[in-house]
């Protein structure tokens, strides 16, 4: 009976070895909200991190968090590092490109709890008097990520807090218009 037991999970496990093997080596996730302001009003809030901790999804899961912020206050060269719990982990954003009014790129690097690195862009779209702001999120899958991702998909695990940052970005930037 044991000796059942024992193959059937050294199946299961080898199984899921081989699925993983054939998952994506890449994902993207892209979430966009129309936010009643004009691309003026929006890019700062982007382009500067001091800024995105106001909206930021991350910075509520760990109010002990620390943060340090080098290089220029916005722009190309920005950079902003964190450590936290173990729902923040630790990493660093760096500002790579900005086109003023248009879109922010940054490189996205996760120290813990697993190391990895990620290409974030935010564009912005002026549609009538709102602006769409898309926020995306690209980069490679590891075997350990594709072995994750069988049981929960980044898209699943980042597409949340994509939302609920536009969402808070969209009531900052909506909130200061109104003034």
């Amino acid at each position: 009976m044991l000796r059942k037991i024992l193959l059937a999970l050294a199946a299961i496990i080898v199984v899921v070895l081989i699925a993983a093997a054939f998952q994506p080596s890449t994902y993207h996730i892209e979430r966009s909200l129309a936010i009643n302001a004009a691309p003026a009003e929006i890019f700062p809030h982007l382009n500067d991190f001091r800024k995105a901790q106001v909206w930021s999804p991350w910075v509520k899961l760990d109010p002990a968090a620390t943060y340090t912020f080098d290089g220029p206050a916005s722009g190309v060269g920005a950079s902003n590092a964190w450590s936290g719990n173990s729902d923040v982990g630790s990493g660093r954003q760096t500002i790579t490109a900005s086109k003023p009014h248009e879109s922010v790129k940054l490189k996205l690097e996760f120290f813990k709890p697993m190391e990895g690195v990620s290409a974030v862009e935010f564009r912005l779209t002026p549609a009538g008097s709102s602006t769409t702001v898309t926020w995306s999120m690209d980069g490679d899958n590891n075997y350990l990520s594709k072995i994750m991702c069988l049981f929960m998909g980044m898209d699943k695990m980042i597409g949340g807090p994509f939302e609920e940052g536009l969402a808070n970005l969209k009531k900052v930037v909506e909130a200061a218009a109104k003034k």
